[in-house]
């Protein structure tokens, strides 16, 4: 625990002009960053008396290890800078709303030529209007299901609308008139759009148009005795009435606004978010902060709008937001929203009238998420603690382990080795920090070489990054050291080398890439990419308290042998076994059993069946990967946007292979020299079998290309889901021979 004496800095050295500041830690991570209207002020509340600090700015600044500072012109700047730090460097002790679910818009896609409605999750997209967001992705497809009868708009993906145009044959709702069917050219691009558009107008709050429209053309077609008509006018009708009921009118003057309400106690906030449009509420959301100093409702609520706000323009941003408490000073943050909207936006408190009874409601649900929060969280937090604690205990560790990693190791039948890496902290999954990994440095089925090899690099990584930081606590810096495929490794100053087989590469289509993280988490930049003090999360710069492997003592040893030759000797390692569930110790003849009911033995479980699960899935993704490439994988210099080329010249593989040189150099961006590559690699291969559509059982003819074989399935190939064709002639069950 540091003395926050031992970094103050004097005050005659800190401005009293706008600023955002940050406080380090000792590895250089930063763990808060700040913005204040008068630095030297604001910095000296951290520094005084640590009795009379709230428990969590205590926390913080025994934590930090040093604190730095930028000076801006105004406050809004200072506002901007913040946002864009706590994004960046994601700090441990900031106000961050956490999102309890990842919560599905009703998206349409108006950057593509026929724009498809569909349900859309994560990080919005440019030009893509989204409405939103729902409690439910059923509420948006029965939503949508209604809507549709009169607004029929494509909603198919990619493949199906190629293939429809292709056979010129449309889906099932092309035929139940619930799609307008652009496939078949049954409408042009122009009025196809000419619909999307009248949907999001509908979405947008425009609903009275539409519905008179449909009266009185229902009224024209009865009196014109068009009876069959005026009923499906009708029923068109009370679709889209039965559409508009499912959000009620909350506000009578139709008005665009966004209501913010905070329910607090002294530890914790809870956020809820009610997004108004033409008077109907169009969207809800709920988060929920730890509170680490001691914040105003204000302050929270400017939190709340950097998080909702930070990211959007244009008419995202609504021209009134209601808040409980407006921020102090209010007016950068109404200046803020102002450029981030393009017009003026109205920040303030409702006194009386219809908005404030709404403002009650969104602040009731606020207090219920709370409660309900307060009420899961009291029970986790006892079970993880209690978990971790049984761990130590059994371990023979100093302190429980609060960052936990875990390792396994996944092949077919010894072919396509990989590793992944899951990250456990305070008892909770961290799926930003999984990482995978592939075994370059020999070929076959090996776990125990395999465990050395990944535990090996990834704690070179973390010497490398302590290195580099300078950190090392005797002061010695180790020299250059031997890879695991006999290559050597830079040390610190020197340049970096080439990835090889024992490098943190992953070998894609065109050459190497940069590693990537979990499918579920984002992906994470090259390691050589970050300098020494950035504070942003490394790679592998952070150490374990504990080392989980997937296997018994032959798995653990090898890795106690990786940490041991790295001179790692402050890490615990253990592995756990399948078969009785054993927990193994390096050096140990027999393991240590854990209770079954032990709540530390189902931590330790859950750690290893999620390395499983994300080595599987990774492993399987490069099966799959393998089992679908093609001969023109093989042809040096050919990457994934030629080869793309390639076949929408020609149409397929098979009329590719009949095509002279000379054809080929037709293509755009193809020479001689690569199209004779082409060929010989087209000749040296054998023709695939005629390919067999799985949904029909109908055989394809030579018109099938290779973006649409995702669907279809080759001779030879069974099982799987579309995508992920596994070899037939196994002598047991796939799944029975993954590892």
């Amino acid at each position: 625990m540091a003395d926050p004496s031992s970094y103050r800095p004097k005050p005659g050295e800190i401005p009293d002009s706008p600023g955002v500041y940050r406080f380090r830690d000792e590895h250089r991570r930063v763990i808060y960053v700040g913005k204040a209207k008068n630095l030297r002020q604001r910095l000296a509340n951290y520094f005084q008396d640590l009795a009379g600090l709230h428990p969590r700015t205590r926390t913080m600044v025994t934590t930090a290890a040093s604190v730095e500072w930028t000076v801006v012109s105004t406050e809004v700047e200072a506002l901007q800078l913040e946002y864009s730090w706590i994004k960046e460097y994601d700090p441990r002790f900031n106000v961050k709303y956490r999102d309890d679910k990842s919560y599905p818009y009703l998206a349409v896609t108006m950057n593509e030529e026929f724009p498809r409605v569909q349900v859309m999750r994560g990080h919005k997209k440019k030009g893509v209007r989204y409405f939103g967001p729902y409690g439910h992705a059923w509420a948006i497809r029965d939503t949508v299901d209604l809507l549709l009868r009169v607004f029929p708009v494509r909603t198919c993906s990619a493949g199906v609308f190629r293939n429809a145009a292709r056979t010129g044959r449309p889906c099932l709702l092309g035929y139940i008139d619930k799609c307008s069917a652009p496939c078949v050219d049954r409408v042009s691009a122009e009025d196809h759009r000419e619909l999307a558009e009248e949907f999001c107008d509908f979405m947008a709050g425009r609903t009275g148009t539409y519905v008179r429209r449909l009266e009185q053309r229902m009224t024209e077609a009865a009196e014109e005795m068009e009876y069959e008509r005026a009923a499906r006018l009708r029923d068109d009708i009370g679709a889209l009435k039965k559409a508009m009921e499912k959000s009620a009118v909350v506000l009578a003057d139709a008005t665009d606004a966004d209501l913010i309400a905070v329910a607090e106690d002294e530890l914790e906030a809870a956020v809820q978010i009610f997004h108004v449009r033409g008077g109907r509420v169009r969207g809800q959301r709920g988060w929920v902060t730890d509170k680490v100093e001691e914040i105003t409702t204000g302050a929270l609520v400017e939190h709340a709008l950097q998080q909702l706000y930070g990211e959007e323009t244009g008419d995202a941003v609504p021209r009134e937001v209601l808040v409980p408490a407006l921020p102090d000073p209010v007016e950068p943050v109404q200046q803020w929203l102002t450029g981030r909207r393009g017009s003026g936006v109205s920040l303030r408190v409702p006194q009386r009238g219809d908005k404030r009874a709404l403002m009650e409601t969104v602040e009731r649900n606020a207090q219920q998420a709370l409660v309900l929060h307060k009420t899961k969280r009291a029970s986790d937090l006892t079970t993880r603690s209690r978990a971790l604690e049984e761990i130590a205990d059994a371990l023979g560790l100093d302190s429980a382990p609060l960052r936990i990693e875990c390792y396994d190791i996944s092949h077919l039948q010894g072919d396509d080795v990989v590793a992944s890496m899951v990250v456990f902290e305070d008892g909770l999954a961290r799926k930003s920090e999984y990482r995978r990994f592939q075994i370059k440095s020999f070929a076959g089925q090996d776990d125990v070489r395999s465990m050395h090899e990944v535990i090996t690099r990834r704690f070179r990584r973390y010497l490398a990054d302590r290195e580099r930081t300078g950190e090392w606590s005797d002061g010695a810096e180790p020299d250059g050291e031997q890879s695991v495929d006999g290559t050597v490794e830079k040390a610190a100053g020197a340049p970096d080398p080439a990835p090889t087989a024992g490098a943190e590469a992953v070998l894609g289509p065109d050459g190497p890439v940069a590693d990537t993280g979990d499918a579920d988490g984002p992906a994470v930049p090259s390691a050589n990419t970050l300098t020494e003090d950035d504070g942003r999360p490394k790679r592998f710069a952070y150490p374990p308290q504990l080392v989980v492997v997937d296997g018994g003592a032959p798995q653990v040893a090898a890795a106690r042998r990786a940490l041991d030759e790295l001179g790692i000797d402050d890490i615990a390692v253990c592995g756990l076994a399948k078969r009785l569930e054993e927990v193994w110790l390096p050096g140990d003849a027999d393991p240590v059993v854990l209770p079954r009911t032990s709540e530390g033995l189902y931590l330790l479980q859950r750690v290893r069946d999620e390395a499983h699960r994300f080595a599987i899935g990774y492993q399987r993704v490069k099966r799959a990967k393998r089992f679908r490439s093609g001969p023109l994988d093989d042809v040096p210099g050919l990457g994934e946007s030629r080869k793309q080329a390639l076949i929408k010249h020609f149409g397929s593989v098979r009329k590719l292979r009949a095509a002279t040189v000379e054809q080929i150099c037709d293509v755009p961006g193809i020479g001689r020299k690569t199209a004779e590559a082409i060929t010989a690699a087209l000749a040296g291969a054998v023709p695939a079998g005629p390919a067999v559509n799985t949904a029909t059982g109908e055989i394809m003819d030579d018109m099938v290309a290779m973006d649409d074989m995702d669907d279809v399935e080759e001779p030879g190939k069974s099982g799987g889901s579309p995508g992920e064709p596994v070899p037939t002639g196994a002598p047991d069950d796939r799944r029975g021979l993954e590892r």
